[in-house]
């Protein structure tokens, strides 16, 4: 399947050019963020090693996506709101990776079997529940899409923080102040059954949503929690073990 393929299944392949693209682009930009700014990264270990899972992310700023697929020990397919592949740099980078667009705050029945997809062919997908950058460290309260997507899937889902990124991270370079950014993986984790109809199957959606972002909020500093600073974190079914396998560093 390419990326303009509609049809649904277990067939998604990424492109040959993608494939080569990435190899090239993905350590320079790495090599960018490691001379431009300070980088630390914890919880590799939690990374699965080759298998499919939802990597969900907390979205401030333009350097968040960037960031984890600079880090990323490997290959990981995301999801861009569409309007950035009408920008100069930013769009280009984003086609060039391969970057699904999805347009924000619209149904795309497109793009959601395409998603579905990815992860049931077996690939890693990263993408933002809150549906868009919050422009401020606060987190907002998450889409319930986030949880439809797993609920189809199938799949586990990883909690990624990212800490020190803000719409000024570009002005800070330009000042030489290297700022410190930081990527905080958390351990995979299964969200509990959707059960029941219509309002009742809604509700329990957004509240599987809400439980994605609490689960990164654990991982983030307090002033990062927005409107998820009560993080009492309801037990959910653990990822198989199986799943749970280390992951060289980058």
């Amino acid at each position: 399947m390419t990326l303009n393929d509609t049809s649904l299944g277990t067939n998604y392949h990424i492109p040959w050019w993608v494939r080569v693209l990435r190899a090239i682009g993905v350590p320079l930009l790495r090599l960018i963020f490691r001379l431009f700014s300070r980088v630390r990264i914890s919880g590799l270990e939690n990374i699965p090693k080759k298998s499919a899972y939802l990597a969900a992310i907390n979205h401030i700023s333009l350097f968040e996506p960037p960031l984890v697929v600079a880090f990323w020990p490997y290959s990981i397919e995301a999801l861009g709101g569409a309007a950035v592949f009408s920008r100069p740099g930013q769009g280009l980078l984003a086609k060039a990776y391969g970057t699904i667009p999805v347009k924000r705050g619209s149904y795309d029945r497109w793009v959601l079997d395409m998603v579905v997809n990815v992860l049931r062919s077996g690939y890693p997908l990263m993408l933002a529940p809150e549906g868009g950058r919050s422009h401020e460290p606060a987190m907002r309260r998450a889409k319930p899409g986030v949880a439809y997507l797993v609920e189809r899937a199938d799949v586990p889902v990883v909690p990624v923080a990212l800490v020190g990124t803000s719409d000024d991270t570009l002005n800070q370079v330009l000042r030489l102040e290297r700022p410190q950014l930081e990527m905080r993986i958390g351990e995979p984790f299964s969200l509990p059954l959707v059960e029941g109809k219509g309002a009742v199957r809604r509700a329990a959606r957004q509240r599987n949503a809400d439980l994605v972002m609490k689960h990164i909020a654990a991982l983030l500093p307090p002033e990062y929690h927005g409107v998820y600073a009560d993080l009492e974190i309801p037990e959910p079914e653990t990822a198989a073990s199986s799943g749970q396998t280390d992951a060289e560093g980058a």
